[in-house]
């Protein structure tokens, strides 16, 4: 039994479509069951409810072997370290009960001793998990190309697009159907053990000025990067509803790979995944802008 968090989330949709294509019997945790497709509902094993809480993840973890696990976003929660080592709290009390293993979602910078917001918070998500003694794999990634799909209706409207980063610094960035695949491997793959992080990290680096010379190839149009200011970047953050905390934990993240902290871990044959940006502008970007 696989279990599935976040089964209706960008990410979680895209892992639980991968799983369907196996014999493997699949369970999902879900608030709103009504959002799965019904073709899903059917071939699935539904726990409703948020995976936050204790009854429910005890429920949707017994007699499971693996666990997928992915903290929603909670834009208006008090702090960083609730968002994701509080709300992870419950599955790691459950994951003691007999699960085998976990295949959690984090970020790139382990070891890299900065305030980095979301990812320092990450990462005491994985340190609460693996602290169970369960076989667990982070899956670690910079920022994800299909972020910028959040500012469509600028690349539309003026054919900008912000963020308070360097315009010239090449990190890597990776798509998350990359992400998505590979975290399917893991779980259909009942023979590892032991405790590690397993990077995804798209097929080459490139800087945002790179993306806005590719981005205006693929649309046919001019698209420019603008750099903001922190203190901008957080502002745009407020204004679409994020509490201060949590604001100031994305901008905290943004600096901290703006001081190359996505370049600390290694390219290697096996963390580089193969969706370029080009193709991703193609098959997901372009759609969108045009609509």
């Amino acid at each position: 039994m696989i279990v599935v968090t976040a089964p209706t989330g960008l990410i979680g949709h895209q892992v639980l479509n991968n799983l369907l294509k196996s014999d493997e019997p699949i369970r999902v945790i879900v608030r709103d069951p009504s959002r799965l497709p019904a073709r899903t509902r059917e071939r699935v094993e539904v726990v409703q409810g948020s995976h936050g809480d204790l009854d429910v993840v005890n429920q949707a973890f017994a007699g499971a072997h693996s666990v997928f696990w992915l903290v929603p976003p909670d834009p208006r929660a008090e702090s960083v370290y609730a968002a994701y080592v509080d709300f992870s709290r419950p599955a790691a009390e459950a994951v003691r009960h007999g699960v085998e293993r976990v295949v959690s979602i984090s970020a790139l910078g382990r070891g890299v001793p900065l305030n980095a917001g979301y990812v320092s918070a990450s990462l005491a998500m994985d340190d609460l998990i693996a602290s169970t003694g369960v076989n667990f794999r982070a899956l670690t990634m910079p920022s994800f190309m299909d972020n910028i799909l959040r500012q469509v209706s600028s690349i539309k409207s003026q054919g900008v697009f912000f963020d308070p980063t360097s315009a010239d610094l090449k990190l890597p960035t990776c798509a998350t159907r990359d992400i998505a695949t590979a975290a399917a491997r893991l779980l259909l793959d009942h023979t590892w053990s032991g405790q590690g992080h397993v990077a995804v990290l798209g097929p080459e680096d490139l800087s945002f000025n790179d993306m806005a010379h590719i981005m205006s190839e693929v649309l046919e149009r001019p698209i420019r990067f603008q750099q903001i200011s922190g203190e901008a970047f957080k502002a745009m953050l407020i204004e679409h509803g994020l509490s201060d905390a949590m604001a100031q934990g994305m901008l905290d993240m943004m600096m901290s790979k703006n001081e190359g902290i996505d370049k600390a871990e290694p390219r290697t044959l096996e963390s580089t995944t193969p969706t370029s940006f080009r193709q991703w502008c193609e098959e997901v970007l372009k759609p969108a802008v045009l609509v």
